[in-house]
């Protein structure tokens, strides 16, 4: 159930679930605070917890808010990044639809593009979209495989697509790259960090100093990457 408390002097909405375990556990993700207590655990003992742990709780709430969200909307005046550039639904002289650059001098006049991308929905928008997304990232994702494998010594290894919701990318055993599509949306030095982690993991499997050796030998940068990476959710 959803339940209200202030901390720090902030109204904070959480929800509360019971359950039969022995401790009231907290937890923080982008849905929000969400508390689970022990079955007969009185509110005056979650709002005492609340309290104890109010300056992390605020802490942690702004971080998730602060968050750049990556996720698209599907809709014909929207924006949707790509290689951390507005791009927008626009039309060709024929009336087919296409991507541009959403400054650029070649994009149509507004008023005649509305009155056919108005016309669309939602799931259309989505499937066209998306195929884009696809394309472009697999042909990028391509690239960069093949530029950073050449630094490593490697011999550029087969990758797929990945909708993970909590990872950029994951290398296999079997020596498979995966890599989110949601990259493409990033700019592209933010690409590269993940492209050369995930390819250092070919040779260190873990994230040992050694490993870190490995990524910084061909990606120096990799500190301030990560730490911006940590600002998507």
């Amino acid at each position: 159930m959803l339940t209200q408390t202030i901390l720090n002097g902030r109204e904070i909405t959480y929800t509360l679930k019971r359950s039969k375990r022995k401790y009231i556990g907290l937890k923080i993700d982008r849905h929000g605070l969400s508390i689970c207590a022990p079955l007969q655990a009185p509110l005056s003992r979650v709002e005492t917890v609340l309290q104890e742990k109010a300056n992390w709780i605020t802490e942690k709430l702004e971080h998730w808010e602060n968050k750049k969200s990556l996720a698209p909307t599907w809709a014909h005046d929207a924006a949707y990044p790509l290689l951390g550039e507005p791009w927008r639904i626009a039309l060709k002289p024929s009336g087919e639809i296409q991507m541009m650059q959403q400054f650029s001098d070649e994009m149509p006049d507004p008023t005649f593009a509305e009155q056919l991308l108005t016309q669309l929905n939602p799931h259309q928008i989505e499937k066209f979209v998306m195929a884009w997304y696809d394309q472009r990232a697999i042909n990028c994702y391509k690239e960069r495989i093949a530029v950073y494998a050449q630094k490593l010594n490697l011999c550029p290894p087969p990758f797929r697509l990945s909708r993970a919701k909590n990872r950029w990318g994951s290398c296999s055993a079997r020596g498979m790259i995966y890599l989110n599509w949601c990259l493409i949306q990033l700019p592209l030095h933010l690409i590269d960090y993940v492209v050369a982690h995930e390819l250092s993991h070919l040779i260190e499997m873990n994230h040992s100093a050694a490993f870190w050796r490995v990524v910084e030998s061909v990606y120096p940068d990799y500190r301030p990457a990560r730490r911006a990476l940590r600002e998507y959710g």
